[in-house]
This record gives C-alpha cells, structure tokens and sequence, in this order.
C-alpha cells in the first residue's frame, strides 16, 4: 500500500467521522427538544388531571337535582 493511498483512506475516514459527529449531534438535538416537549406534555396532563378531580368533587357535593327553572 502506498503513501498515498494511506493518507487518501485517511481523508475518508476522518471525513466519516465528521459526518457522523454532526449527526450524532443532530440526534442529540433532536431527542433533548422531544424530552422537552414530552415533559410539558405531561405537566399538562397532570394539570388536567387535577382540573377532572376537583371536577368530580364538586359534582358529588352538589344535591341530587336541581330546582327546576322559575318559568315552570
């Protein structure tokens, strides 16, 4: 093997490694925004959770029915 076929597979290859490093970072980017996303996803969830059970409550603490409206 030559000099410089060695040195020509050593362009390559550290050209490959370039490209994935800026992959590798990417990806990296990509999953930390989706974790960001699925974390606010799911304080909302919890929010709403909250807002059902309060919900729920209250419906039970009221009386059974309802006076009937003033025109009957």
């Amino acid at each position: 093997m030559t000099v410089q076929s060695m040195e020509a597979r050593i362009d390559a290859l550290e050209e490959k490694i370039a490209y994935q490093d800026q992959v590798i970072d990417d990806l990296n980017t990509a999953v930390t925004d989706q974790w960001k996303e699925i974390e606010t996803m799911r304080r909302l969830v919890a929010n709403l959770l909250d807002e059902v059970k309060e919900m729920e409550l209250a419906a039970r603490a009221t009386p059974g029915r309802e006076p009937p409206p003033p025109h009957y």
